[in-house]
Order: C-alpha cells, then sequence, then structure tokens
C-alpha cells in the first residue's frame, strides 16, 4: 500500500501577516541609515546596486497591490509549492522592475512606507480567500502573503551580505515561514521517503526517492541552518561549498541535494 499523502503545511494568516511587516520594518529600519555610497555598492545579484535591491524589496509588498488590481481568476490552478519555481521564471522583469524603480523614488523611506501602506490597506479590505493572478497560477491572498516572508527574508540576506556590518535582525515567524515553505518545496521537487532534511527548529522533511526510511536513525541526512539552508535554496551558496565548508551535514549514499538545488531559480 502506498503510504498515505502528507497534508500540506498550513500558515496562520495574522501570524504570518504580522511576520511580514516585522521583517519589512526591519529593513525599513535599515535602509534609513544607509549612505550614498552604501546605496551605490554592489550586491552579489549580478549588476543589482544596494538601491536597486531596496526597490526590488518594495515590490515584494506592493506586488500584492499590483495583483489585487487584475481581475480575479475563476478558480485556484497552482498550488503555494508551485510559486518557488515560478521566481526563475519571472527573473528577467523582476530585474528591470528593480532598475526601473530604483532610478525614481529618490527618498527611499517614503517609498518604502507607502509600500508598507497600500500593503495593510488592501490586507485589511480583501479576504484571504481572494484569488490573485500570480506568476505560478491563482493563488489565495493568504498563501500569496506567505511567498511575501520569503522574499523578505532572502533579500535582507543579501543586504547584509552587500552591505558590512548592517546586521538587519530576522523576525523569527518571518524566518521560520521562509524556511519552512522552501522546506517543503525540495521535498515536492524531490519526492520520496529516503533522505530526511532537517533544519532545525523550523523544518524537518522526507524526500528523495529510494527505500523509506520508518524508524531509527535515517540512513540518509541532510542538516543545516537555517541561513545556509536560506543561502542554498535561493541559489546564493552552492551545494558542494556548502558541503566543504561543513555548513551542511551529508550522510549516506542519497544525501547529495545538489541535483535539486537551488529552488528559488
Amino acid at each position: 500500500m502506498p503510504p498515505a499523502r502528507k497534508r500540506p503545511r498550513s500558515y496562520d494568516p495574522a501570524r504570518t501577516r504580522a511576520a511580514v511587516l516585522a521583517q519589512f520594518g526591519h529593513v525599513r529600519t535599515a535602509v534609513r541609515a544607509l549612505t550614498p555610497e552604501q546605496l551605490a555598492a554592489p550586491t552579489r545579484l549580478g549588476d543589482w546596486t544596494v538601491r536597486q535591491l531596496v526597490a526590488h524589496i518594495g515590490t515584494a509588498l506592493l506586488a500584492v497591490d499590483r495583483l489585487l488590481d487584475e481581475p480575479e481568476p475563476a478558480r485556484q490552478d497552482a498550488r503555494l509549492l508551485d510559486w518557488p519555481s515560478a521566481v526563475a521564471a519571472d527573473a528577467g522583469a523582476i530585474a528591470d522592475t528593480a532598475h526601473r524603480l530604483a532610478a525614481g523614488p529618490p527618498d527611499l523611506d517614503a517609498y518604502l512606507a507607502d509600500a508598507e501602506r497600500r500593503f495593510t490597506a488592501r490586507l485589511d479590505t480583501h479576504p484571504g480567500g481572494r484569488l490573485l493572478p500570480t506568476s505560478a497560477g491563482a493563488l489565495p491572498l493568504a498563501d500569496y502573503v506567505v511567498t511575501r516572508a520569503v522574499e523578505l527574508v532572502v533579500h535582507t540576506d543579501d543586504l547584509n551580505a552587500a552591505v558590512p556590518g548592517l546586521d538587519i535582525p530576522y523576525d523569527r515567524q518571518a524566518q521560520a515561514t521562509c524556511v519552512r515553505l522552501l522546506a517543503d518545496a525540495l521535498a515536492a521537487k524531490a519526492p520520496g521517503g529516503s533522505t530526511e532534511v532537517r533544519v532545525p527548529p523550523f523544518a524537518v522533511v522526507q524526500c528523495v526517492e529510494g527505500p523509506r526510511h520508518t524508524r531509527g536513525t535515517p540512513p540518509n541526512v541532510v542538516e543545516t541552518d537555517p541561513l545556509t539552508w536560506i543561502r542554498l535554496a535561493g541559489g546564493r551558496l552552492s551545494w558542494p561549498d556548502a558541503v566543504a565548508s561543513a555548513a551542511v551535514g551529508a550522510s549516506g549514499e542519497r544525501a547529495d541535494l545538489g541535483p535539486y538545488l537551488p529552488l528559488l531559480g
């Protein structure tokens, strides 16, 4: 008999909203202190400057405003776990938008404040079940807000990497949401039960085809910390480099996750 299908993870909309706003607030506080020289500095995202990265972070919230202005799809035709792979397909358009926005608002704090205001107002006036025409397909608003936590945590790490000493903190719930969605996306991309992936204290998933583990110590185990996992899933760190530096512990013949990473393109 095949194993029972695992129920998709659920996210509390109120907690997710609070986490997104908390992480966005951390970013806004840090951006206020950036100098013109720091804003012009390069990032690890191709030719993006810090200013362009900040402009893109604003779109993480403004995307909700934009999508709610589109006609509502007739039915849901996508899952939350479809979203990570859709990011790669949008990479070109995302970069163009970041460059355009960075050339516009001279006052980044005012731009971010407006993004936060619009986001909050829209969530106050639309139900979580309202469908949005996202790049992954039609998703409920509540699910799309989960993806905003992922965007903010991933790009907070990008900002911290670009500006030494910036040290923007991570809201615990936002980071947990990011880790869990990306771990579940891995399990969806590489279904199976032969390998256990642990990202304490936030997530444990089974993945990769092969003999299914049922009891005792799993024969194939991957374990890492939340930021390393986020960097692997987001394509900021390669699997060989993570293993070589001991940022990841991997044991067993099916513990190589390299073929399945990154998850965000």
